[in-house]
């Protein structure tokens, strides 16, 4: 499920672009100041955040600087000046969106950006790599051109990993991320998982290093 943060500090704004992206089935993290989204931000790895230019703690442009991997940033702000325009995109800004807005038309550019971005997977969309093809909108896996049958839940990890390539993830950050906070399990859950996908990639299940006392990556070239 595609993550999103929204960060502003009036509820009503909260409340409202959570209810339009919920509706959308898209999963909704919402914080009220800088630092709590700055922490959503590193622990839960939000595929979009749309942030309030103007926050207590962190304002959205510090938080958009203080990010350390690339993520599409929405800003939402009440500037109307050209020069707070050019200072978002300078620093990384996919939109810019001055309110009042339309939900509607917000809605409108997150699905704009994450298709542009490859964040959105659609039917056809492929990821390929030496031996391992991954399909995410039909949830398809082949190795060697043979069809591997993958649990939901198998395929969402795996599909994870594959999203952020070479970055190491702890067995309590995938935990988080993939079970969310309230999972009464603990970290063998991953470990055991990690163990049927191996299993079921063969060869390709090589992709998935261990890194000793830290976690798991994933790791190939896309061809």
């Amino acid at each position: 499920m595609v993550k999103i943060l929204i960060a502003d500090d009036e509820q009503d704004i909260r409340d409202i672009v959570t209810w339009y992206l919920s509706r959308e089935g898209f999963e909704v993290f919402a914080a009220a100041d800088g630092h709590a989204a700055m922490s959503i931000e590193t622990s839960r790895l939000p595929d979009l955040l749309i942030l309030d230019v103007m926050m207590p703690g962190l304002s959205g442009w510090e938080i958009a600087k203080a990010v350390q991997r690339n993520v599409p940033i929405i800003f939402l702000t009440a500037l109307h000046a050209e020069n707070d325009r050019i200072t978002g995109f300078k620093l990384g800004a996919d939109d810019y969106i001055s309110k009042p807005f339309s939900p509607r038309e917000l809605v409108a550019r997150v699905y704009a950006i994450l298709r542009r971005t490859g964040k959105l997977p659609l039917p056809g969309d492929v990821l390929q790599f030496p031996s391992l093809l991954l399909e995410p909108g039909t949830q398809k896996v082949m190795v060697d051109t043979q069809t591997v049958e993958l649990s939901a839940k198998e395929f969402e990890l795996l599909y994870f990993l594959v999203r952020h390539p070479h970055a190491i993830f702890t067995r309590d950050s995938l935990l988080v991320n993939l079970w969310g906070y309230d999972f009464a399990g603990d970290d063998r859950t991953v470990d055991t998982t990690i163990k049927r996908i191996r299993k079921k990639l063969g060869t390709a299940g090589d992709f998935i290093k261990t890194v000793r006392g830290s976690g798991y990556k994933f790791e190939a070239d896309q061809s």
